[in-house]
């Protein structure tokens, strides 16, 4: 699509593509997951060198996001951008890159624990002959150790294949995966009970089905009586209050104010993706949220008005005067705010005026809260 390359020639315009992606795509969990799966393989422009290759790799795991793990992993180490990435731009049978190895074993697969270091130059060699030239992954048979492989127990003249199908075969990728996943939609800082995860792993390891581990996470009890144990990254927080009045912002403004809130979409801190949970929040990212939602919802400035509360109340027949505060809270926050809260915000909005003005303004206090921030 011309659009979609022509959004990949800068970091900058591959950000605010996304974002608008996110904000406008009538199939939020897809991407949802997209930006999942960036997290969970960590890949970062900055050691790419190239919005391109980022963008097709985007694609990929947009593709594969709610398909099989087993496919996704397959497609990840031989994508370009992952190579170039954990520094496997010229693997050779002389000096195999161990990078790509350890992240393959220790943050795509069987975690840090079930494998040793002879394992991980297994791995290594396994790897060796594949290279990027142009952008493109290619093969040198001359420069692939073919020799005798022992990784995780099983011995032979392992290549690239093999070590994807052996790391699957191992019980800790299933459960790695299904903590990860149990980790994105429930809650980053209480890892999921054991009843829980021993059960959904046995199931994923069958076929490695993502979109039935998602479907099956996402119906649990466990999911529904988490509610509010996760804190929003910049993104959820920016995107879900955009959506939420259904506007259209200008993104690369947008990516821009993520950045600055700690969120930079194409460079994920480390090969582990963006901390998450706590480290999302302290004095100045609070108030760097705060800021982004008085500038979203101010009729003026760099958003200009994008973001109608007063509109969108009448829309669904709540424009009163008493029907549209009303409405907003039930919108952002749905129930979960005291009374009390809700008064003293309201209290905070007497001198405001016209109408339009104390909605906007309501809005933004709305988004400052934390029954707000939390997911």
């Amino acid at each position: 699509m011309a659009y979609e390359r022509s959004s990949a020639r800068t970091a900058g315009g591959l950000s605010a593509w996304w974002l608008r992606r996110m904000i406008e795509t009538p199939q939020p969990l897809l991407e949802r997951m997209t930006l999942f799966w960036h997290g969970y393989f960590g890949i970062s422009n900055a050691r790419v060198g190239n919005p391109e290759v980022v963008c097709r790799r985007l694609h990929e795991l947009r593709g594969h996001a709610l398909g099989r793990f087993d496919r996704l992993l397959g497609a990840t180490v031989k994508n370009p951008a992952v190579l170039l990435s954990l520094n496997a731009r010229n693997s050779r049978k002389a000096r195999p890159e161990t990078d790509l190895a350890r992240a393959l074993l220790e943050d795509f697969t069987v975690g840090a624990g079930p494998w040793s270091e002879p394992d991980l130059q297994a791995t290594a060699r396994a790897l060796t002959g594949w290279h990027v030239s142009q952008w493109e992954v290619g093969f040198n048979p001359d420069e692939h150790d073919g020799g005798p492989k022992t990784l995780l127990g099983e011995t032979g003249n392992w290549g690239r294949e093999d070590v994807v199908r052996i790391l699957l075969k191992q019980p800790t990728t299933a459960r790695h995966v299904v903590e990860r996943v149990c980790q994105w939609f429930i809650s980053e800082s209480n890892p999921p009970p054991e009843n829980v995860v021993a059960p959904l792993a046995a199931s994923f390891a069958k076929d490695y089905d993502l979109g039935l581990l998602v479907e099956t996470v996402l119906r649990s009890n466990l999911f529904f009586s988490a509610l509010g144990e996760r804190i929003k990254s910049p993104v959820d927080f920016a995107v879900g209050l955009v959506r939420a009045f259904g506007a259209r912002v200008p993104t690369l403004r947008l990516a821009e104010d993520l950045t600055t809130l700690g969120q930079d979409l194409l460079e994920p801190p480390t090969v582990k993706g963006w901390g998450g949970g706590r480290h999302w929040i302290n004095r100045f990212t609070l108030l760097g949220r705060a800021r982004l939602a008085q500038e979203l919802l101010a009729d003026a400035g760099a958003y200009a008005g994008k973001l109608e509360p007063e509109t969108v109340a009448a829309k669904h027949g709540q424009g009163s005067t008493d029907a549209a505060p009303v409405f907003l809270f039930r919108l952002l926050v749905q129930e979960g705010v005291a009374e009390e809260t809700r008064s003293a915000l309201l209290q905070r909005l007497t001198s405001a005026s016209p109408p339009q003005e104390r909605l906007r303004r309501l809005a933004a206090l709305i988004a400052t809260l934390p029954e707000f921030n939390l997911a």
